[in-house]
């Protein structure tokens, strides 16, 4: 079994001022999977744990794009396919993982689509953020040996669960408002895992990272001509770059951290900056939602805590 990169202690990373990947430990010996790992901060953050090490499986929807992805990365590097928005392409990939697995980055999403279903009948946002994410970490859990990384998003802020319309089969579809559901839920998904992990006396650790506003392909995608132009222009006035966006999800994986860190960016706003564990609205840390989000959750997808 690898072990935990060696760091030096949380007080100081913590502490530290303006981290970046050349603070990160080497990786060597690691097996490291990060979904939707194809372009943006999920192939910026696989990029560099293999360069520093890591053995890092792709887990893509569209293996012909992972492929192009991984031909111009360093280091080993693996493409599998994976469709969060599809339980069975879910289950394949975790009953196919061989041996143990010891990092798992959630990273996968996408943001504000017109109204649609998954394979299964999910609302899009919440089925392929989160539940797609919560049945593969609950399958591949018994194989982890340090960590997951579930990647949230500053909108959060604005979630609200709605346990009895948590697919929106009743509500009036607002995009941003899902949206903002399934990375609400993200966080509570990692508040409730650590939960669960402690009570079974388990060392692995659940965290939460999100990027601030980074320039990728997911904020031009969200099925409205107006928002993507306008997204257009900010990526270049605003955003930070794809590979900063993806410190805070490096800086969860990697440094010595306690379960339930939340790590974004440091600089105003939470927009952009060097990585630092930042707060949660107080909907993301709600220990009587966590636990029913986390019973509809297993409902849902049919899938249980393992441990």
């Amino acid at each position: 079994m690898a072990g935990r990169p060696r760091s030096r202690p949380a007080r100081r990373i913590l502490a530290a001022v303006g981290w970046s990947v050349s603070d990160m430990a080497d990786q060597s010996g690691r097996r490291v999977v990060v979904t939707g790992a194809n372009s943006g901060i999920g192939l910026a953050a696989a990029t560099e744990l293999a360069r520093h090490g890591a053995e890092v499986t792709l887990a893509v929807r569209d293996e012909a794009k992972g492929r192009r992805a991984a031909s111009g990365m360093p280091g080993r590097v693996e493409v599998r396919r994976l469709d969060l928005a599809d339980l069975s392409s879910v289950r394949a990939f975790a009953e196919a993982w061989d041996g143990s697995l010891d990092v798992l980055v959630d990273n996968a999403g996408v943001m504000a689509t017109p109204r649609g279903r998954t394979v299964d009948g999910f609302e899009l946002q919440f089925g392929t953020n989160h539940l797609g994410h919560f049945a593969l970490t609950n399958l591949l859990l018994a194989k982890l040996t340090d960590r997951v990384v579930v990647v949230s998003s500053l909108a959060h802020g604005g979630g609200r669960i709605d346990l009895d319309d948590l697919n929106w089969d009743r509500r009036r579809y607002r995009a941003w408002r899902a949206y903002a559901q399934s990375k609400l839920a993200n966080l509570l998904f990692v508040w409730e895992l650590q939960r669960k992990l402690e009570q079974a006396g388990s060392p692995l650790l659940a965290l939460a990272a999100h990027p601030g506003y980074a320039a990728t392909e997911l904020q031009t995608r969200t099925g409205s001509p107006i928002y993507n132009l306008a997204s257009h222009a900010l990526n270049h006035l605003v955003a930070q770059s794809a590979e900063d966006g993806a410190l805070p999800t490096l800086f969860a994986a990697t440094e010595d951290l306690p379960g339930r860190t939340y790590v974004g960016p440091g600089g105003f706003m939470e927009i952009r900056g060097a990585p630092r564990v930042v707060g949660r609205s107080g909907a993301a840390s709600d220990d009587a939602v966590a636990e029913r989000l986390w019973d509809a959750s297993e409902q849902l997808t049919g899938v249980s805590f393992p441990l």
